[in-house]
């Protein structure tokens, strides 16, 4: 199996790219900040077996790994390749059955009624036909987690490379606020969120 490694804008971060689907079309990207958030997805915990790495997050068709601070990638990039290739090929994926997606949205559109229910779906539809396709390409994702209609706040999630990343704050303020802003003149503002 030939995976395919990419630098990220986080240099704690690198996505692989196995050239096979590693949850499939349309799943929710699934973040594991630490070994025991991945107790129930195996491929993420076999990850985790290996020194140094400090988080994985499991995209439709790559894995994004964050390494620890001290630690070269050179030291640690063989050991990953052979945990994703042997997971792969053993036929891991994502959790196992009956665990609940780990970036699910927090609210639902049912939590919202009227106009700020349109917002929403408004908000909702941006983040996920030119938000999430974007930040995916970098290895990470971005999940909507709340709207305040009172105050104008949007609350996101960020994952994978994106999460503790040096340009997070200025991808979320300058695009990922801009834009929401542009489209939605409801949207005040937007705060990241765990």
């Amino acid at each position: 199996m030939f995976i395919q490694t990419e630098d990220t804008p986080n240099p704690q971060s690198m996505k692989f790219r196995p050239g096979q689907p590693v949850l499939g079309e349309g799943a929710l990207g699934q973040d594991y900040p630490s070994a025991e958030a991945a107790a129930r997805a195996p491929l993420a915990r076999s990850l985790f077996e290996i020194d140094g790495v400090e988080g994985v997050f499991l995209g439709a068709d790559f894995i994004t790994v964050t390494k620890s601070e001290g630690v070269e990638w050179m030291h640690v990039k063989p050991a990953i390749l052979g945990a994703i290739a042997d997971g792969l090929l053993a036929g891991l994926g994502g959790q196992e059955e009956g665990a609940a997606p780990s970036s699910a949205p927090a609210t639902s559109l049912d939590d919202y009624e009227g106009e700020d229910r349109e917002v929403v779906e408004q908000i909702i539809e941006l983040i996920d036909t030119r938000v999430r396709p974007a930040v995916a390409q970098d290895g990470g994702d971005i999940v909507f987690k709340h709207y305040e209609p009172r105050t104008g706040v949007v609350f996101l999630s960020l994952h994978g490379s994106c999460s503790g990343c040096p340009s997070s704050t200025m991808t979320l303020k300058s695009g990922v606020e801009n834009l929401l802003k542009h489209y939605v003149p409801e949207v005040v503002k937007v705060e990241a969120v765990a």
